[in-house]
Protein backbone atom coordinates (compact mmCIF):
# COMPACT_ATOMS: atom_id res chain seq x y z
CA UNK A 1 0.00 0.00 0.00
CA UNK A 2 0.90 3.34 -0.52
CA UNK A 3 2.39 5.91 2.14
CA UNK A 4 0.86 9.39 0.87
CA UNK A 5 -1.98 8.98 -1.98
CA UNK A 6 -2.73 12.56 -4.08
CA UNK A 7 -6.10 12.89 -6.44
CA UNK A 8 -6.28 15.69 -9.01
CA UNK A 9 -8.81 16.26 -10.99
CA UNK A 10 -10.40 18.69 -13.36
CA UNK A 11 -14.26 18.77 -13.43
CA UNK A 12 -16.34 21.19 -15.31
CA UNK A 13 -20.04 20.05 -14.44
CA UNK A 14 -19.38 18.53 -10.98
CA UNK A 15 -19.12 14.70 -12.23
CA UNK A 16 -15.57 14.16 -12.07
CA UNK A 17 -15.31 16.07 -8.89
CA UNK A 18 -17.60 13.83 -7.58
CA UNK A 19 -15.66 10.31 -8.51
CA UNK A 20 -12.96 11.81 -7.18
CA UNK A 21 -13.34 12.90 -3.66
CA UNK A 22 -15.96 9.02 -3.33
CA UNK A 23 -11.88 7.61 -4.24
CA UNK A 24 -10.63 10.25 -1.46
CA UNK A 25 -12.80 8.89 1.37
CA UNK A 26 -12.89 5.45 0.38
CA UNK A 27 -8.68 5.72 0.21
CA UNK A 28 -8.55 8.74 2.99
CA UNK A 29 -6.06 10.64 0.48
CA UNK A 30 -5.71 14.20 -0.12
CA UNK A 31 -7.63 15.82 -2.99
CA UNK A 32 -7.13 18.62 -5.16
CA UNK A 33 -9.16 19.81 -8.79
CA UNK A 34 -7.18 22.11 -11.21
CA UNK A 35 -7.76 25.33 -11.51
CA UNK A 36 -7.83 27.44 -14.19
CA UNK A 37 -9.46 30.64 -14.82
CA UNK A 38 -11.13 30.36 -18.12
CA UNK A 39 -15.20 30.70 -18.29
CA UNK A 40 -16.55 27.47 -19.28
CA UNK A 41 -20.07 27.97 -18.07
CA UNK A 42 -23.07 27.38 -20.41
CA UNK A 43 -23.45 26.15 -23.94
CA UNK A 44 -20.47 28.57 -25.28
CA UNK A 45 -18.10 27.35 -22.51
CA UNK A 46 -18.67 23.51 -23.91
CA UNK A 47 -18.01 24.27 -27.09
CA UNK A 48 -14.52 26.15 -26.08
CA UNK A 49 -13.76 23.16 -23.70
CA UNK A 50 -14.56 20.42 -26.78
CA UNK A 51 -12.56 23.16 -29.04
CA UNK A 52 -10.29 23.67 -27.26
CA UNK A 53 -9.25 19.62 -26.68
CA UNK A 54 -9.70 18.66 -29.94
CA UNK A 55 -6.50 20.92 -30.67
CA UNK A 56 -4.37 19.36 -28.17
CA UNK A 57 -4.44 23.04 -26.00
CA UNK A 58 -2.40 23.69 -22.96
CA UNK A 59 -4.62 26.45 -21.03
CA UNK A 60 -2.88 27.67 -17.81
CA UNK A 61 -3.50 26.17 -14.64
CA UNK A 62 -2.70 27.53 -11.00
CA UNK A 63 0.53 25.84 -9.61
CA UNK A 64 0.02 22.41 -8.02
CA UNK A 65 2.68 22.26 -4.92
CA UNK A 66 4.29 19.21 -2.66
CA UNK A 67 3.78 17.02 -5.35
CA UNK A 68 7.25 15.24 -4.54
CA UNK A 69 5.84 14.69 -1.20
CA UNK A 70 3.00 12.01 -2.50
CA UNK A 71 4.37 8.53 -3.72
CA UNK A 72 1.46 7.99 -5.64
CA UNK A 73 -1.19 10.42 -7.92
CA UNK A 74 -4.28 9.64 -9.12
CA UNK A 75 -5.45 11.81 -12.30
CA UNK A 76 -8.79 12.41 -13.04
CA UNK A 77 -10.29 13.83 -16.08
CA UNK A 78 -13.73 14.35 -18.00
CA UNK A 79 -13.44 13.11 -21.43
CA UNK A 80 -14.12 16.19 -23.89
CA UNK A 81 -14.30 15.38 -27.81
CA UNK A 82 -13.11 12.18 -26.92
CA UNK A 83 -9.54 13.17 -25.56
CA UNK A 84 -8.54 14.52 -21.93
CA UNK A 85 -9.68 18.00 -21.06
CA UNK A 86 -6.85 20.79 -21.49
CA UNK A 87 -6.15 21.50 -17.51
CA UNK A 88 -5.50 17.64 -16.97
CA UNK A 89 -3.28 17.96 -20.35
CA UNK A 90 -1.48 20.87 -18.97
CA UNK A 91 -0.93 18.67 -15.67
CA UNK A 92 0.75 16.25 -17.11
CA UNK A 93 2.95 17.67 -19.25
CA UNK A 94 4.41 20.04 -16.51
CA UNK A 95 4.45 17.66 -13.89
CA UNK A 96 5.23 14.72 -15.27
CA UNK A 97 8.65 14.64 -14.13
CA UNK A 98 7.36 15.28 -10.36
CA UNK A 99 5.41 11.77 -10.29
CA UNK A 100 6.33 8.78 -9.50
CA UNK A 101 3.44 6.40 -9.53
CA UNK A 102 0.13 6.92 -11.22
CA UNK A 103 -3.48 6.10 -11.63
CA UNK A 104 -6.12 7.55 -14.23
CA UNK A 105 -9.93 7.68 -14.14
CA UNK A 106 -11.75 9.58 -16.56
CA UNK A 107 -15.51 10.28 -16.87
CA UNK A 108 -17.62 10.55 -20.13
CA UNK A 109 -20.38 9.90 -22.31
CA UNK A 110 -19.94 6.96 -23.81
CA UNK A 111 -16.75 6.02 -24.82
CA UNK A 112 -13.34 7.29 -25.41
CA UNK A 113 -11.29 6.30 -22.30
CA UNK A 114 -8.88 3.43 -24.11
CA UNK A 115 -7.60 7.04 -26.14
CA UNK A 116 -7.39 9.14 -23.12
CA UNK A 117 -5.76 6.41 -21.10
CA UNK A 118 -3.33 5.72 -23.97
CA UNK A 119 -2.83 9.97 -24.15
CA UNK A 120 -2.68 10.23 -20.31
CA UNK A 121 0.64 6.80 -20.35
CA UNK A 122 1.93 8.80 -22.85
CA UNK A 123 2.48 12.20 -22.34
CA UNK A 124 3.24 11.36 -18.73
CA UNK A 125 5.97 8.97 -19.71
CA UNK A 126 4.21 6.68 -16.81
CA UNK A 127 2.68 3.37 -16.99
CA UNK A 128 -0.43 3.69 -14.84
CA UNK A 129 -0.94 1.59 -11.63
CA UNK A 130 -4.66 0.84 -12.84
CA UNK A 131 -7.39 3.06 -14.65
CA UNK A 132 -10.92 3.41 -14.50
CA UNK A 133 -13.93 5.14 -16.89
CA UNK A 134 -17.14 6.00 -15.25
CA UNK A 135 -20.33 7.17 -17.39
CA UNK A 136 -21.99 10.34 -16.57
CA UNK A 137 -25.10 9.08 -16.25
CA UNK A 138 -24.13 6.41 -14.26
CA UNK A 139 -22.17 9.25 -11.71
CA UNK A 140 -25.73 11.48 -12.25
CA UNK A 141 -27.24 8.32 -10.55
CA UNK A 142 -25.27 7.24 -8.13
CA UNK A 143 -24.89 4.03 -9.75
CA UNK A 144 -21.08 3.58 -9.81
CA UNK A 145 -18.19 1.55 -8.28
CA UNK A 146 -15.07 2.70 -7.50
CA UNK A 147 -14.50 -0.67 -5.59
CA UNK A 148 -12.55 -2.33 -8.48
CA UNK A 149 -10.40 0.76 -8.92
CA UNK A 150 -9.47 1.28 -5.65
CA UNK A 151 -8.77 -2.94 -5.40
CA UNK A 152 -6.21 -2.64 -7.81
CA UNK A 153 -4.90 0.38 -5.94
CA UNK A 154 -4.43 -1.53 -2.48
CA UNK A 155 -2.92 -4.40 -3.86
CA UNK A 156 -0.05 -3.06 -5.38
CA UNK A 157 3.26 -3.05 -3.16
Amino acid sequence: MFKKILIVYYSRTGITRKVAHALSEKLKCDVIPLIDHKNRKGPLGYLSCAAESATSERPMIEEVKDLVNYDFVIIGTPIWAMTMCGPVRTFLHKYKNELSKVAFFCTMGVSGDKDVFWEMERISGKDPIATASFTTADVKKGKFSINPFVKQIQQRP
